[in-house]
């Protein structure tokens, strides 16, 4: 109904008025409610908090639904594409395609996800041959075996291992293995003694009890409490979050018989074969620690707990797929991490699984009518903006000598920018999805990814590739590839269309939030650690190193100080990167937008200087608000700060907010000068 009124008012303008030689843009800052002005809270001074100014308006007349631990404008953007996926769904669904077609395998699978009939009355028995397969299981050696399959399959059993490029060699693809088959987050929900954490594991050993007894009747505590005890001391080798981030300390490449030299109680043999691993006679191992304990486990532990073990993890893993019973045994326990107070639409995790399974395919379809040529160019055209500024920040450092500069200059020009859609599609031929089982489809959809990864092994680099769908609100920086991915989603503002948002607003919203922020990535703490060509080699000259670090310490003490929930403060080490791309993304974004027209004519729309719609545009990228519950989940496990403090963070540390908005001293926004931050 919005969108047929404006469109009645612009015919109505058009038409009294047919020599009006204002820009589109103009026109439509006088037509459409204002996002920026329509979110303030103006009770809130922008000195005192600028997240709840920019957003406050927002957030109270906007509630979180029941099912979810967080609402926001990712959330927002998300409900615009479900309805655009539902749509290619439903259609697809109804035709008669031929087997084999992408329209053939996105109506089964949506018609396998929905039949909830046939998924209840199946129970757990669509599993029955990998439950077999566990309990068949006569010695430690074929633990490795049977969870191999599994892995196949996407069951998180034992670690984690996957193919990436090397990160010492860019042009060759390895297998990385590192520490994972945990059933909570992070070694931090088995060792914290909070209240909160305490809560999600009571909630985690009621869900492993429960999901005991589903399999066998008869199963008592001690089941439950024996797998529980494995996995603590399995987290207890597991490295922290902060020390994840050291790309030095999480490379160590080694032979596969050094590998069965660090563990070997574990049956590389058949892993290697049943994986496909055994095309490649090295891996890279993150921590390797993590490996001699799963190794001396598999001798200490009793055969029956692992077997167990390996249970648990098949039925967490599928649970979104499986009966009622079972997926409200797992959503009791989920929902203490997220806060969300009911499990969210079926229609929509059906879309949420199609999303992993074939959603390059659902972008083919979602691109045509969501991202035009026109917002390709103006988002392309941003990148070499962005880049330019880059460019002249690099050029005015008093920190870096000339000689790093000249290869800093060469990395940024190398940047690869990766905008909108791939320029070629993933084929799924090979791909069998039909109506049903759904958690069958889901297994299929698993193992052809599986397959398709280590295919990659003793293959060139493919440097075209994408790794998000085109609908996804999200973007990425590849430091093995020197790129930057920005899929369509990302750049999306629910109820309106990309020719209707003005430059202010999208230089704050994209360029800083996404664009400047991905291509800072490659200057972090950890992207400026690989060279032009993507590989983990040091060019840097020491003494700039050192003030690189130095001001970066700076950046993580700040965070530090965040305390946005219970006593839980913001992890400044773990969150160093994320927070070091938000204020040069923000900095970036300012200097590219200074030399556009808007900022030069300075023209206020909705009663915002061009420099208040700037940064508020880029607050409106984390415009959020968040269950205490999934808040402190964040803070636990995510390398990212939680969203209020992604703004009120960099703001304070950029002259022209100040300016923007007459902060003065005495001000809690309001920070000296001696401690802001200053690297890039």
């Amino acid at each position: 109904m919005k969108k047929l009124i404006t469109f009645l008012i612009l015919l109505f303008l058009i038409a009294c008025n047919n020599k009006d030689t204002r820009s589109t843009s103009e026109v439509t800052a006088i037509i459409y409610r204002d996002v920026l002005a329509d979110n303030l809270d103006k009770t809130v001074d922008p000195g005192e908090d600028f997240f709840k100014y920019a957003n406050g308006g927002w957030i109270k007349k906007t509630p979180i639904p029941g099912g979810e631990g967080r609402w926001g404008i990712g959330n927002m953007v998300q409900e615009e594409i479900y309805k655009k996926l539902k749509n290619i769904n439903e259609n697809a669904s109804t035709q008669n395609s031929p087997k084999g077609t992408i329209t053939q395998k996105i109506g089964d699978f949506w018609k396998s996800g929905l039949d909830s009939l046939g998924i209840n009355n199946a129970r757990l028995s669509t599993l029955k041959k990998d439950i077999d397969a566990i309990n068949n299981i006569s010695n430690p050696e074929q633990l490795a075996v049977v969870g191999s399959a599994l892995k196949r399959k996407g069951v998180n059993a034992f670690f984690s291992g996957y193919v990436t490029q090397d990160d010492k060699n860019s042009e060759v693809m390895a297998f990385r293995l590192n520490q994972g088959g945990l059933g909570l987050p992070n070694r931090e929900y088995y060792f914290n003694t909070d209240e909160r954490t305490k809560k999600v594991k009571a909630a985690y050993r009621e869900y492993m009890r429960k999901t005991f007894l589903q399999l066998d009747s008869n199963a008592n505590t001690n089941v439950s409490n024996d797998v529980f005890s494995l996995e603590t001391k399995l987290a207890g080798s597991c490295r922290k979050l902060a020390d994840l981030r050291d790309p030095y300390k999480n490379y160590n490449k080694m032979s596969k018989p050094d590998l069965a030299k660090i563990a070997p109680a574990f049956n590389w043999t058949a892993y290697s074969t049943i994986t496909g691993i055994d095309k490649v006679d090295s891996v890279i191992v993150g921590q390797p620690e993590f490996f001699t304990t799963l190794s001396k486990e598999l001798k200490a532990t009793p055969l029956n707990t692992w077997k167990n073990y390996l249970k648990l993890r098949l039925i967490q893993n599928y649970a979104d797929y499986l009966d009622t019973v079972t997926y409200n045994n797992y959503f009791n326990y989920f929902k203490t991490l997220t806060g969300a107070s009911e499990p969210r639409e079926r229609w929509k995790r059906v879309l949420d699984a199609e999303e992993t399974a074939i959603g390059e395919a659902l972008g083919q379809l979602f691109v045509k009518e969501y991202f035009n040529s026109t917002a390709k160019k103006r988002y392309t055209d941003i990148v070499e903006n962005i880049r330019e500024s880059y460019k002249e920040r690099i050029k005015n450092l008093t920190w870096m000598s000339d000689s790093t500069k000249l290869k800093a200059y060469e990395k940024l020009a190398k940047i690869t920018q990766k905008v909108g859609f791939p320029d070629k599609w993933k084929d799924f031929s090979s791909l069998e999805i039909n109506n049903g089982p759904w958690v069958l489809n889901i297994q299929r959809a698993n193992e052809w990814w599986h397959n398709y990864e280590i295919n990659k092994l003793n293959k060139p680099v493919d440097r075209s590739e994408w790794v998000m769908t085109p609908q996804t609100y999200n973007a990425y920086y590849n430091p093995s590839n020197n790129e930057i991915v920005m899929p369509a989603g990302i750049f999306a503002v629910p109820g309106y269309k990309d020719e209707e948002l003005d430059d202010a607003m999208v230089y704050g919203y994209a360029a800083a939030s996404t664009i400047g922020h991905e291509i800072t990535h490659g200057f972090d703490d950890q992207g400026r650690q690989y060279d032009a060509a993507g590989n983990l080699i040091n060019w840097w000259n020491k003494n700039d190193e050192e003030a690189f670090l130095k001001r970066a310490k700076l950046i993580i003490k700040q965070y530090g100080e965040f305390n946005p929930v219970d006593t839980l403060h913001i992890n400044g080490e773990a969150t160093q990167g994320e927070n070091i791309a938000d204020l040069g993304g923000m900095l970036l974004g300012l200097d590219a937008f200074k030399k556009t027209a808007a900022f030069k004519n300075n023209k206020k729309i909705g009663g915002l200087s061009q420099l208040q719609r700037y940064f508020l545009g880029y607050a409106l990228g984390w415009q959020y608000h968040i269950k205490d519950d999934r808040l402190a989940n964040m803070v636990m496990t995510d390398v990212h700060a939680p969203p209020k403090e992604r703004v009120n963070g960099p703001v304070v540390n950029v002259p022209e907010f100040y300016e923007a908005f007459n902060i003065k001293p005495g001000d809690k926004m309001y920070r000296p000068d001696s401690l802001r931050v200053k690297i890039w």
